[in-house]
């Protein structure tokens, strides 16, 4: 598995080795050693899984009480997934990353505790799948607006076509927002 650091410190993206043939493919989501080599966790308490159709943009998402580290992937289609650094004191505060994962690419991203996640469908149907490091928190759930102005995330798509929920379309701004 290959590990690239993204302008993020602590955001990785990890690509694994695929293997194709007339088949189809094979490739490795998760080994121990390897990702305890790299320095995430060895230790999951959940595993998520959901499917949106192209334009559904979900987040951006974060748990002030319970933070959790994710490792995401997506299993078919393509998303463009990003992560924003809400560590009030670090050098990349209110920075963030955008990714592009695809079932084709089988590349995962690494959102460490103290980031925001969010993701925006591009394909027709995308099934994202997701580890987490602690259990979900109602209580501790916090949304910041996906398109708040001030992240200037590059998201390739206009207010008006995004499918975003009621929760969502409520986010507050990051400048309003509880982070960490």
């Amino acid at each position: 598995m290959k590990i690239t650091e993204t302008s993020l410190p602590g955001v990785l993206v990890l690509t694994p080795s695929i293997y194709r043939d007339d088949r189809g493919a094979f490739c490795e989501t998760y080994n121990r050693r390897a990702m305890a080599e790299a320095g995430l966790p060895e230790l999951w308490v959940q595993d998520n899984f959901s499917v949106s159709r192209k334009n559904v943009v979900r987040g951006i998402h974060y748990q002030i009480i319970q933070p959790q580290g994710k490792l995401v992937r997506v299993t078919h289609g393509a998303v463009l997934d990003v992560a924003v650094d809400l560590r009030r004191n670090s050098p990349t505060f209110a920075k963030h990353v955008v990714v592009e994962l695809s079932g084709k690419n089988g590349e995962m991203l690494w959102i460490p505790e103290g980031f925001g996640h969010a993701f925006l469908a591009l394909t027709e149907n995308a099934g994202f799948a997701y580890k987490v490091t602690d259990y979900y928190c109602s209580a501790g759930e916090r949304t910041i607006l996906w398109n708040d102005p001030d992240l200037e995330i590059p998201w390739p798509i206009s207010p008006g076509d995004a499918i975003v929920s009621g929760k969502d379309r409520l986010g507050t701004l990051l400048r309003d927002a509880e982070i960490f």
